[in-house]
């Protein structure tokens, strides 16, 4: 449910969007279909598939062919029928009948490691796509603060020009107006920092998206996220991709063991081929023996592996070694895991409260600046508090928009550690799925020697072409971030203040 959940809000997200505007689900299907972690791990994972008709290969009777010209230039005086040159070619065919087992646990590693591989491929798109989701959300935070901060910059600058038409008429001190540069000064840095902040968020969007953002539009909300972290930590342990990867690999080297010990084992072969000879009518006048012929043999090869140095024993301590670091690895990344797990639960909660927190602090911090204002014209307010009010409203508003943000970033990638985050799960559009599993089929049984596929060729998008982000902002602020910039006679001119009267 929480999956079909999921996909039907990313849906409606498309549904309900401008025309000219940019969803959610769009930016990750350009991901998905391009973005070179993916198409990298993708050509890995195919890369691994090979490695089973290479372990099969070793079961499969092999064919070689042998010829050889050779001249005899210094031959014995006293041999008579010893030819000067001699041709030979022969065709060899051996059937491998016993190998100890080699072949058969050197497949099933190889097939353990591509399911492996399927594992890690899926955790790459879940990985992909919370950087996509933190991109996204990047932009969005960084331009409501941009914005937020050019409103600020806005009001003060009214505010100076206030305070200075006041000090002109002596309403005002010259503190009053000096309090007043000094924080539109101070704003204006703050807007450069924003801007520096949202062009980059920009760039880290082109960068694991593949184009440029426009006018983003806000995201869905997130379905039937868990209701504790032992509920996110116990879906996350059985369904994680990596976690998954992990389990198989250690699985894999099961196999690898047994693979070491084959090879103190014996080896049984059928070989057979024809042979043939010709000694290019280089024999002596009169020599008994025939100038060419052919022969053909037939019979079974054992080896019997009686001393090697101590080779087999180290292999087999090796792949045990191996072994062991891949169960500590699986215990690793379940700890990874559950942190992963636990933590996105812990900030996506306390996002959530700081959201309700924040969004409390912005109305009052509203009313609180209207009545400072209001206070002010009749002169028990300084300018200094009018200042300070609209100073902690912006510090308000700005912890609205970043707690927005964690808690969607933090509620995704809790859906990316419990396995649910990734292609299938989203229903991306743009194309077929990517499926490794038709890659593996295809070349499984494949045993022609001169087989190979095309020239490799990039499949994810540069995006040197891509013009450089600037730092205008064309979206409208959210209605409970947007603060009217207060041109009223009581704060322009002090009409109201006691001493005006």
């Amino acid at each position: 449910m929480t999956l079909r959940l999921l996909r039907i809000l990313l849906l409606a997200g498309i549904a309900a969007t401008p025309a000219g505007a940019e969803t959610l689900r769009e930016a990750l299907a350009k991901a998905y279909a391009s973005n070179p972690t993916i198409t990298g791990q993708r050509a890995a994972q195919r890369a691994t598939d090979e490695a089973v008709p290479i372990a099969r290969s070793n079961g499969l009777p092999g064919i070689n062919v042998n010829s050889s010209v050779i001249d005899n230039f210094l031959v014995a005086n006293n041999n008579f029928i010893n030819p000067e040159r001699t041709a030979s070619g022969s065709l060899n065919l051996s059937v491998p009948l016993y190998q100890g087992g080699a072949v058969k646990n050197s497949v099933r590693a190889a097939e353990t490691r591509v399911d492996a591989g399927r594992a890690t491929l899926r955790g790459a798109e879940a990985t992909t796509f919370t950087n996509v989701v933190a991109a996204y959300l990047n932009v969005i935070r960084d331009e409501a603060i941009t914005s937020l901060n050019q409103q600020n910059v806005r009001v003060l600058e009214v505010n100076l020009r206030a305070s200075r038409d006041r000090f002109q008429v002596g309403d005002l001190t010259r503190t009053d107006v000096a309090q007043s540069e000094a924080r539109l000064a101070l704003a204006r840095a703050q807007l450069q920092q924003a801007e520096a902040q949202l062009i980059t968020s920009r760039e880290n969007y082109i960068q694991v998206v593949g184009s440029p953002p426009v006018a983003l539009e806000e995201p869905p909300a997130l379905p039937n996220l868990p209701s504790s972290p032992t509920t996110a930590v116990s879906v996350a342990l059985e369904n994680n991709p990596n976690l998954i990867a992990a389990r198989r690999q250690a699985d894999a080297t099961r196999y690898d063991i047994n693979v070491a010990r084959a090879n103190r084992l014996p080896r049984v072969a059928l070989v057979t081929g024809p042979n043939y000879f010709n000694y290019l009518g280089s024999l002596p006048a009169g020599s008994p023996q025939p100038n060419s012929g052919t022969s053909a043999s037939a019979g079974v090869q054992l080896t019997l592996p009686l001393f090697q140095g101590g080779r087999p024993a180290a292999q087999v301590r090796q792949a045990q070694a191996q072994r062991s670091q891949a169960l500590e690895n699986v215990t690793g990344t379940e700890r990874a895991v559950i942190s992963q797990a636990r933590s996105a639960y812990a900030i996506w909660q306390s996002s959530q409260q700081v959201i309700a927190s924040s969004e409390t602090a912005v109305n009052a911090n509203k009313l609180s600046l209207e009545g400072v204002r209001a206070e002010n014209s009749v002169g028990t307010r300084t300018i200094l508090d009018i200042l300070n009010a609209e100073q902690e409203l912006l510090n308000s508003q700005v912890t609205l928009v970043t707690a927005r943000r964690d808690a969607y970033v933090a509620g995704f990638a809790l859906l990316a550690a419990m396995g649910n985050a990734e292609a299938r799960d989203l229903g991306l559009e743009g194309g077929a799925l990517y499926d490794p599993v038709a890659n593996y089929r295809r070349v499984r049984n494949k045993i022609n020697d001169f087989a190979s596929d095309s020239e490799p060729v990039p499949v994810s998008v540069t995006t040197a072409q891509t013009p450089p982000q600037t730092a205008v902002v064309s979206k409208p602020l959210d209605p409970l971030l947007d603060t009217p910039v207060d041109r009223s006679p009581g704060l322009t001119t002090g009409a109201a203040s006691p001493n005006r009267q």
